[in-house]
């Protein structure tokens, strides 16, 4: 099986982390994640995370640092996890991607069903390693 790149965005403002529920039309319907989607041939994996928050949320970001990888439970895609930060925009949820999004503490979302084994593990395990990308005095 050919597997696919695909990036996770993991943005971050004030501490708190932007977390959609994946529209009915998408794949894997209903399931609470960070913002994700396909690199597209010839994408670069921070150009990807800049085109999939606009798409699904409408925000503007600048990608931070890639912090994780890990396959899809069906093996299909290897995510590329990174950490982004809000640079404009206002939240304009895409109807055909997002059915709600919210801003939560990161060690909150395991309260959030249904997720995925490895997002819940990212949560818990990966991303309390990393450094706050908020701006000295945020947060």
């Amino acid at each position: 099986m050919n597997v696919l790149d695909a990036v996770v965005a993991v943005v971050m403002r004030h501490r708190r982390v932007l977390v959609v529920k994946r529209a009915p039309t998408t794949r894997r319907p209903g399931f609470w994640t960070p913002i994700s989607g396909a690199v597209e041939p010839g994408e670069r994996q921070s150009a990807a995370v800049v085109r999939e928050v606009a798409e699904e949320v409408g925000l503007s970001v600048a990608p931070l640092a890639k912090v994780w990888e890990c396959d899809t439970d069906d093996g299909t895609f290897r995510l590329h996890w990174w950490t982004a930060t809000v640079t404009g925009g206002a939240l304009r949820l895409n109807p055909r991607e997002v059915s709600e999004a919210r801003w939560i503490l990161p060690d909150r979302f395991g309260d959030l069903h249904p997720t995925f084994a490895d997002h819940r593990r990212f949560f818990a395990e990966i991303l309390p390693t990393v450094a706050s990308p908020d701006p000295p005095g945020e947060g």
